[in-house]
């Protein structure tokens, strides 16, 4: 599924994360952790917070979902996001997506999880995602794409979005 380097809606990329990420991947994971800004202490201390939360997520997946697939999102050559996908038995997982602030709510989101709905309705797969039940802004947003709510956790909603049917012959 999304062999190579696929080229998507709006002039994406998709490419394999290579060690050479690793500035861009930590920079974006800092970027996208609002939460963990609002501790109470120096920049310094909070900047190691965010960065071992994002070496234990990391460690994490990589026990839970080792054939998990992490693209960097491309537009123009210039990295703006990534995608971490895990290739379930029954299911395709979106473990993550996350966009640098300036290519938020431009269409790019979306462009990359209808790309993955495509690739999940050539194997009649369901695609599946988190949510953090304090983000009604994202639930929103993958509730237009057509995911639905499968089951509620104390912290997050699992969502599922399933391929239409195929007609038969």
């Amino acid at each position: 599924m999304l062999p190579g380097t696929p080229t998507l809606a709006n002039g994406l990329v998709l490419r394999p994360a290579s060690p050479g990420d690793k500035t861009f991947l930590t920079t974006l994971h800092r970027q996208n952790r609002d939460d963990l800004w609002l501790i109470d202490g120096p920049e310094e201390f909070i900047r190691m917070v965010i960065d071992q939360q994002q070496e234990m997520q990391t460690t994490g997946y990589g026990k839970t979902h080792p054939d998990a697939m992490d693209w960097v999102i491309e537009k123009l050559g210039v990295s703006i996001g990534r995608v971490r996908v895990s290739f379930m038995e029954r299911e395709v997982r979106v473990l993550e997506i996350a966009f640098i602030p300036e290519a938020r709510r431009m269409g790019f989101g979306a462009a990359v999880l209808r790309a993955l709905q495509q690739a999940a309705t050539r194997v009649m797969t369901p695609l599946t995602l988190c949510v953090m039940r304090h983000n009604p802004q994202a639930s929103a947003f993958y509730h237009a794409l057509g995911f639905r709510q499968a089951a509620a956790h104390p912290m997050f909603d699992l969502l599922i979005w399933l391929p239409p049917p195929q007609p038969t012959t």
